[in-house]
């Protein structure tokens, strides 16, 4: 039986690699600098291979029988792979549960000025948790608090959907926003803009 190992891009090697001297191996698998296979030489060849190209070899798949191994400047390619890594993580942002409170007889300036702010939030990739909290006799105007804040919900619906409807415990009513993906952003884009154009349309008329 007789198996193929394509080897000519290396995507991710172990940090505990084994390079050099390090292999025990009697025979292994080798991989020249550009990837192509050149059979399975004994370590004692491979390891003089890579010592005639001012090389390492690396053993790049510790667990296939022989052992396949390249041959490859080690400490260039750690290099980069730290410098990717750490690109990586800078690229990463970890997602912030921003707060918003709003009031029962919040006025609509002030909604617009919050969603405004709540908008940003949500672009920028942060859920947004929206309050309300009802005093006294402010219990009794529990619904008109649920329509304040859906209506707030509406305001910033092209940035964010609401993970479940408001919840309302004890005294605290809560709703969740999380961040749309760039495809639900351009999808609720352009849903709006049909909108608008249809309301164009209608006012031509």
């Amino acid at each position: 039986m007789r198996f193929v190992f394509l080897f000519s891009e290396v995507k991710a090697i172990s940090k505990e690699a084994l390079i050099n001297e390090q292999i025990r191996a009697k025979e292994v698998r080798l991989l020249d600098e550009e990837g192509n296979q050149l059979g399975v030489v004994s370590i004692k060849e491979a390891l003089e291979k890579a010592e005639e190209a001012n090389l390492d070899l690396v053993n790049i798949s510790p667990n296939a029988a022989p052992p396949v191994c390249r041959i490859m400047d080690y400490g260039k390619y750690r290099y980069e792979q730290q410098k990717r890594e750490k690109e990586a993580k800078k690229k990463q942002k970890t997602m912030e549960v921003k707060e918003m409170r709003l009031g029962i007889f919040t006025e609509d300036h002030d909604l617009e000025t919050k969603a405004t702010l709540v908008a940003k939030f949500l672009a920028g990739g942060d859920k947004v948790k929206i309050g309300m909290r009802f005093r006294g006799r402010e219990m009794g105007y529990v619904e008109k608090g649920k329509e304040t804040m859906l209506a707030f919900c509406k305001r910033v619906e092209e940035f964010g959907t609401v993970e479940k409807a408001p919840v309302l415990e004890g005294r605290n009513l809560t709703v969740t926003i999380a961040p749309k993906s760039e495809k639900e952003k351009q999808k609720a884009a352009k849903a709006k803009a049909e909108e608008n154009k249809a309301e164009a349309s209608q006012d031509e008329q």
